[in-house]
């Protein structure tokens, strides 16, 4: 690469280097990996597009300020391990986030060279470092300070606030629900999207740390906030927002129809996708509608194609231009033969002769003015409905707060049952804080790692 004044300069004439994909027929029948991640050959082209500006964007864009152009000038340079051990400064996950980041709204949506064509592909970078943890420098960790800490869910807030604890000597324990570590990255998100065995990866990590970790622990039912509090010096609530919202339409009961959360998770942690070879059933249909626009709802309707549905479709009441899933998923999902049905809102689910869902009658939509998101608000278009024949139907319009939080209690809720906490964390009670979507409600994960983190920084600065 051309150095000018000491600096690098850009190569301008290289274009963005693509991704590295499965082929969208072959990997629609399994759960594969989709994308297979950069080799070092692409990496480095990748890293030469990199224009190491004076003030870099991309870091604002981040939600934990990772130095960006610091990690890709290392790769550049063939120095892995160091380009690993800048992005462990700011996080300690790169293998997960760079998968299911949604960097075109973040970094990579700030980088300079996007507004005269392809932004760095950073996302895929930082995965190719995250990919090589062996690399990485022993993390730096400060003697113990006889504090002890618990977390209360192992999601990215979770993980994340234990992780930078762990670091800055506190004793740090996490109870966990399920019967094993990752929250929403392992129930959530699908094997194609991101392995167990990344997240798994991970979770070894932080307990290389010194954080312990307590499963099958539903915190609520084993103790509440008070009991907890006369053996932890603090705590930190990360127990999310996985509760299913309501549709309030007739028929959501029948069965077949299934909560985005519900049929993911059969699949996702409980492997309904090799029964019986494991326990949990789920249904295996002819044809699949999935309400909503977001990732879980591509993710929904994706797995409905891995298990066999020969129809599978994503019905939201906008148009795709308003679909807040990442532009990467709705492309992988119509490669793989999703279709999308624009402008459609669920009216009733229809019941067949066996008593399951055979079908679902849809409401017509045009848009009118934006609403307070900023979209153009959908509003019916009177007398057009029409009936879609379906077997499995899926909801993922949105979650609710996990009530377990209030059975932790111990601080303040709002009406909707989350957390009240500020910026840092910090809740009512001088001894509990709170983060990611059980404050929030449901974002993404670098915006729930990005809470953990501030809030550990504030646990730090008040208990050590």
């Amino acid at each position: 690469m051309p150095e000018v004044n000491g600096r690098w300069v850009a190569d301008m004439k290289l274009p963005r280097t693509p991704y590295n994909e499965e082929d969208p027929i072959e990997r629609a029948i399994d759960f594969r990996p989709v994308d297979k991640g950069y080799t070092e050959e692409m990496a480095h082209a990748e890293a030469s597009r990199c224009m190491r500006c004076k003030k870099p964007l991309c870091v604002e864009g981040c939600p934990v300020n990772i130095n960006i152009p610091g990690f890709i000038e290392k790769i550049y340079d063939g120095k892995y391990g160091d380009g690993l051990d800048i992005i462990h400064e700011q996080s300690m996950l790169p293998a997960i986030c760079g998968r299911v980041c949604p960097q075109e709204s973040q970094c990579e949506g700030k980088c300079v060279r996007g507004k005269k064509g392809e932004p760095v592909a950073i996302g895929q970078l930082e995965r190719f470092l995250g990919d090589q943890p062996e690399l990485a420098s022993a993390p730096d960790v400060k003697p113990a300070n006889g504090k002890k800490i618990a977390v209360i869910g192992s999601g990215p807030s979770g993980i994340t606030c234990a992780g930078e604890l762990a670091r800055n000597g506190f004793d740090v324990t996490v109870f966990e629900a399920f019967f094993t570590g990752g929250g929403v990255l392992v129930y959530g998100i699908p094997e194609f999207r991101l392995p167990k065995a990344v997240v798994k990866r991970e979770i070894d990590g932080l307990k290389t740390l010194g954080v312990k970790f307590e499963y099958n622990s539903v915190i609520g039912n084993l103790g509440n906030a008070e009991d907890l509090l006369k053996e932890f010096d603090a705590l930190y609530i990360a127990t999310g927002a996985g509760l299913p919202k309501l549709m309030g339409i007739p028929g959501e009961n029948l069965p077949n129809v299934f909560f985005a959360n519900e049929y993911l998770t059969r699949v996702n942690l409980m492997k309904a996708n090799r029964f019986p070879e494991y326990d949990t059933p789920t249904k295996h249909a002819e044809t699949v509608v999935v309400f909503g626009g977001g990732n879980v709802a591509m993710d929904a309707v994706r797995t409905a194609k891995r298990l066999g549905a020969k129809r599978a479709i994503i019905a939201y009441r906008r148009t795709e231009a308003e679909m807040p899933a990442r532009k990467a998923e709705l492309h992988h999902a119509k490669q793989e033969g999703v279709e999308v049905m624009e402008l459609s809102a669920p009216l009733e689910f229809l019941k067949g002769e066996d008593g399951n869902v055979c079908g679902v009658k849809i409401q017509k939509m045009e848009l009118g003015e934006p609403d307070e998101s900023g979209r153009r608000r959908p509003i019916p278009i009177e007398g057009a409905v029409e009936e879609i024949p379906c077997d499995v139907a899926i909801s993922a319009i949105g979650t609710n707060a996990n009530v377990t939080a209030k059975l932790i209690g111990g601080c303040d809720f709002n009406k909707w049952g989350y957390v009240v906490a500020d910026e840092d964390g910090r809740t009512s009670n001088p001894r509990i804080w709170a983060g990611g979507d059980i404050v929030t409600g449901a974002a993404t994960v670098i915006l729930a790692m990005g809470a953990g983190k501030r809030a550990a920084a504030s646990m730090t600065a008040a208990l050590a």
